[in-house]
């Protein structure tokens, strides 16, 4: 009788177990359903391929033009041909390793290898609502204008070898870490630093980096005494219009989808260029008594410098005041400060992009507003998210003159990195390239 007793008991206990077992598989199925699966958004899609081709833009001939404009004529085509350069170097180290450092799982402060030659990436890989394929060209872009900026700090006076080491390791180690705090699930983006665009990723990262080499390097033979004008305003001005353009890719576009937020970053992305080339314009009739040609083209680019970082996360009410103000202190970096300081950043890679990124990343944390880009600033009573915003300023700012500095003067022990005196009076494009223009 208790062995027919014990009998029943342990097939009951065997079926109820077998039926939890059931009912927890079915719960995980059924919870499984209930989570929304990606699904690929062909309006999202087709903003992201504009938007990439945009971005793309910024630096080939956007950039190139702009910085080959403002050198004199016998160094041109070796400062278009470094925007040319970087865009082919970085484009094959993104694929090889970069994306993988900045968007594959790792640790805070770098990505893994996972992601190394693109490994895992299908054609029907998605990030959020878009194809992988489509993002990583995307943030290739933003990788290929952060090293060609730097450029500009240095101008006329770096050997072509020399850069190309620089800007292919600068990449690897600085900026990919640096994506990676923000925007790869690194510790930055995790304490709750607001970068939409790049105000650290991009402009303060290469603003430092351009202050940095252009110390380390020296200045030009004649800084000073001689006359450095820009040799063709129009190149210039021709290549400040296509970043203007190119720019609203890179800060419409960062919302990675066709939708209001892309939409309202790309309004204030247009009222801060507006209102900072207006206040460095005032600022200059002021002081000058006469507003230049290139300082409307960079205040223009100062304003879309310093809206960056906001874009996706203010209103037109911010992106007015974030832009008259970096128009305003970005004349200030290039003009008095430089001149204070006696430093010869060029073309004002620091002034504009390391300046102006700082001034934009600090008044995100003023200006954000919640229903916008999810957390309230300053002026809604979140005091704290300007002490956030200047921990992520200074985190970047340490790594990237740290890393640059150490890059810089191993690379001059090895190679050297400065043309000769000789090289520098012929000019770059004849020294370095054999070819002139005429």
């Amino acid at each position: 009788m208790n062995q027919g007793l014990k009998k029943v008991m342990a097939s009951a206990g065997m079926a109820f177990a077998s039926m939890f077992v059931a009912g927890a598989a079915l719960a995980e199925e059924a919870a499984a359903a209930a989570a929304p699966v990606p699904v690929l958004d062909s309006g999202s899609t087709a903003w992201m391929l504009t938007s990439t081709v945009l971005v793309l833009m910024m630096t080939i001939p956007g950039l190139a033009l702009f910085y080959g404009g403002m050198v004199r004529k016998k160094n041109i085509l070796a400062t278009m041909m470094q925007s040319f350069a970087i865009t082919a170097l970085v484009s094959v180290l993104w694929v090889l390793v970069g994306y993988s450092l900045a968007f594959a799982e790792g640790t805070p402060y770098v990505g893994g290898l996972g992601k190394a030659l693109l490994a895992g990436v299908e054609v029907a890989s998605l990030t959020g609502v878009i194809p992988e394929t489509v993002f990583i060209v995307f943030q290739m872009t933003f990788a290929i204008i952060t090293p060609a900026l730097i450029t500009g700090a240095f101008a006329d006076r770096m050997k072509f070898s020399s850069m190309l080491v620089f800007m292919g390791l600068w990449v690897l180690v600085v900026y990919a870490p640096v994506c990676h705090w923000v925007w790869g699930g690194g510790f930055l983006g995790k304490d709750g630093v607001l970068d939409y665009a790049g105000g650290t990723v991009v402009h303060i990262n290469a603003g430092i980096a351009g202050l940095v080499a252009a110390v380390v390097l020296g200045p030009r033979k004649g800084f000073g005494t001689d006359n450095l004008a820009p040799a063709n305003l129009s190149l210039a001005i021709i290549g400040a219009s296509l970043l203007w353009v190119g720019w609203f890719g890179f800060n419409a576009g960062s919302a990675a989808a066709a939708d209001g937020r892309a939409g309202m970053a790309m309004l204030v992305t247009q009222v801060a260029a507006a209102a900072a080339t207006l206040g460095w314009i005032f600022a200059e009739w002021i002081l000058r008594k006469k507003p230049s040609v290139l300082g409307a083209i960079s205040g223009a680019v100062a304003g879309l410098v310093a809206i960056t970082p906001a874009s996706g996360f203010v209103g037109v009410g911010g992106a007015l005041i974030i832009g008259a103000v970096a128009g305003v202190v970005c004349f200030w970096g290039a003009t008095g400060l430089k001149h204070a300081l006696k430093y010869d950043d060029s073309l004002d890679a620091f002034g504009v992009h390391g300046i102006g990124g700082i001034v934009g990343a600090i008044l995100t944390g003023v200006f954000a507003v919640e229903a916008i880009g999810g957390t309230p600033g300053l002026l809604e009573g979140n005091a704290g998210q300007v002490l956030t915003q200047l921990y992520g300023i200074v985190a970047t700012i340490v790594w990237s003159a740290v890393a640059s500095f150490i890059l810089l003067k191993v690379i001059d022990l090895v190679i050297g990195l400065r043309v000769t005196p000789d090289e520098e009076r012929e000019g770059l494009d004849l020294s370095l390239h054999g070819e002139s223009i005429h």
